[in-house]
């Protein structure tokens, strides 16, 4: 904040976002700290390129007045965005009851009251501009020697992701172990039932033999038959007490 015995300026220096081929405005705010009226004027090095409104005014005892200084659409960029115009502001005691209307660019008041040969008071302060960045980069944060919030948070969601990606894991290897197990299983039971059906096979053969041998007499092969029929039931009554 710039300051006199008149006026405080807000602030010390016009910042202007700079950005090719578009306007740019800033703005400052004169407060009058004096008890009595003030008379501003604001001047520059450059007056084709800012407008300045107003440019010219009265501040009455404890108010505050807003500039507002337009940049005009630039064609190309300073060398190192560093701009070499300044601005004056020039303020000065005028009578009490003066207003706004006292002073236009037809009348001499301002002339006369910012006349330093009349023995007038004149403030004057200069203020340089400065162009910023239309469109600054957003903010890094910084990471301190414990860890900073982003890192956490990575960490945690890596955490989370190690859980997520096991607990899918774990759900698709538990149906493949019990398709594995169903599939064992099967085939043990397949090849028990191929066994059991190759050793019917067996006894149906010896049988056919024996009746073969022994002819179509009806007193030798009767107890003979019984004696295999009752071998095969006992295999099949084994083999189902053993699946038990």
């Amino acid at each position: 904040m710039a300051t006199g015995d008149l006026l405080s300026i807000h602030p010390s220096e016009l910042k202007f976002p700079f950005e090719l081929r578009k306007q740019s405005s800033c703005s400052m705010q004169l407060t009058n700290k004096s008890d009595n009226y003030v008379a501003f004027k604001v001047k520059t090095t450059n007056p084709k390129k800012y407008c300045v409104r107003p440019n010219s005014g009265i501040v009455l005892p404890g108010s505050t007045c807003n500039v507002t200084v337009t940049m005009q659409a630039q064609k190309e960029a300073p060398p190192d965005m560093q701009c070499k115009d300044k601005f004056l502001l020039q303020s000065v005691a005028a009578p009490d009851g003066v207003t706004t209307k006292d002073i236009t660019p037809e009348l001499a008041f301002i002339a006369l009251q910012f006349d330093k040969a009349d023995g007038k008071v004149v403030e004057e302060v200069k203020l340089r501009v400065v162009y910023i960045p239309a469109n600054p980069p957003s903010p890094v944060p910084e990471e301190s020697e414990e860890g900073s919030p982003s890192r956490s948070s990575n960490v945690e969601n890596g955490s989370q992701d190690a859980a997520l990606l096991n607990a899918v894991s774990r759900s698709l290897e538990e149906p493949k172990e019990k398709s594995a197990e169903a599939w064992s299983m099967i085939s043990k039971l397949t090849e028990e039932k191929n066994t059991a059906l190759q050793q019917n096979q067996k006894l149906r053969q010896e049988l056919e033999l024996i009746r073969k041998r022994n002819g179509s007499s009806n007193a030798g092969g009767f107890p003979l038959l019984v004696v295999l029929l009752v071998g095969l039931i006992g295999i099949l009554i084994g083999y189902v007490f053993k699946r038990t």
